[in-house]
Parts: structure tokens; sequence; C-alpha cells
């Protein structure tokens, strides 16, 4: 393999430019266009158990899980589709639904989300304990790296990068994160809510 040396001369201002780059792609980003979903109902994803109680009717009442057609099965009702929807959504879908067997004062329907298992994300490169983690509720990016066991010795801690699908399928969204500036309390707006699906990259 060859290898071509780069002139001193030269190297030291080819230097700066990338760092003046990488800079100013962090310093430029725009975070607070990023989502936070803690502050609106949580959509429903396969694996989540739902538990449906029909009022005073213990015989339509049921506990069940999302499916990985992201469809739920309820007594009499039949099929429901759940994923990507929230609980009030369901609800109502399934209030409608059972308006047609009985009267419609009685169709009184509660949806609760039992356990969480549609969140997920990756941390990945040089962590402790590299992987695939499930939280129950959201997490920030401090803490998705504290459940990973937080960077290891050869991790270059402040150049993270947080990789999110985004927009047309198949595109990604490269966040930079600067991981040792939100561990000393500073630029906190970097300190955003991991999604469903993110691959956070410490390398």
């Amino acid at each position: 393999m060859s290898t071509e040396k780069m002139s001193p001369r030269l190297f030291p201002w080819t230097l700066l430019l990338v760092l003046a780059a990488a800079c100013a792609t962090q310093g430029n980003y725009d975070y607070a266009r990023e989502p936070d979903p803690r502050s609106v109902e949580f959509p429903i994803g396969p694996g989540d158990r739902l538990q449906i109680n029909v009022w005073r009717d213990q015989e339509l009442s049921t506990d069940t899980r999302v499916r990985p057609d992201g469809a739920i099965t309820v007594p009499l009702v039949g099929d429901v589709r759940a994923a990507g929807r929230t609980a009030s959504q369901i609800r109502d879908e399934i209030q409608i639904k059972l308006a047609a067997f009985m009267k419609s004062e009685t169709a009184k329907v509660t949806v609760i989300v039992a356990e969480v298992r549609s969140y997920y994300f990756t941390v990945s490169g040089n962590v402790e304990r590299p992987g695939l983690y499930r939280a129950s509720s959201y997490v920030t990016v401090l803490e998705a790296v504290a459940m990973a066991g937080e960077p290891n010795r050869y991790a270059s801690a402040d150049r993270l990068t947080l990789l999110r699908a985004a927009g047309k399928a198949g595109f990604v969204k490269r966040i930079p994160i600067a991981y040792e500036t939100l561990r000393k309390g500073e630029n906190m707006e970097q300190n955003i809510v991991v999604l469903a699906g993110d691959n956070i990259v410490v390398p």
C-alpha cells in the first residue's frame, strides 16, 4: 500500500482547517429543532404491553402485547392497529367499535401502557458496555452513555455523534455532541432526548 507524505509546511494549515470545520459543524447545529417526546403522549410500538379495561365487563377487558405487525386483538372488536398510535387514540377506536354491540354509555374503555418494549437505542464504540438498550421512560444522551458504562480509556469522549433516522427512508442525520462539556454542566442544550432507534457512537 502506497503512502503519501504531507508537506510539513501544509500540515498545520490543513489541521487548522479540519479543526475549524469540526467546531463550526458542532457550533452551528440547532439542537432546539430536535424533538422532546416527553411533552406528548407516548407512541406505542411492537412489543409494548397494553391493559384494556371495559367498564364493568371483565370478559371484554384484556391484557395484550402489540404484535410485530403493529396490531392487537381485542375481544368482540377484533384487530386494532396500535403501533405508531397513542393509548388515547386506541381507546377512542375501541369505544366506537364497541358501541355497535352495546349502549354507548356503557362502552367506557381505558387503555394503559403497562410495559414499554419499543423504546430502544444503541450505544456503540468505545464505551464499557456497548450494545442495545431499552428503557421504560425516555433518557437523555448523558443518561444513555451512563447506562453503557461511560466512555472507556480508548475513547475520544468529547466527540460523540448521535445517528438518527430522518426524512426519507435510509437518510441518517448526524448530530454532534460535546460530551465532556455536558459532563461539566455546560452547553446543556446538547443533552437532547434519545429517540427510539437512535445510535450513539463513541469514537
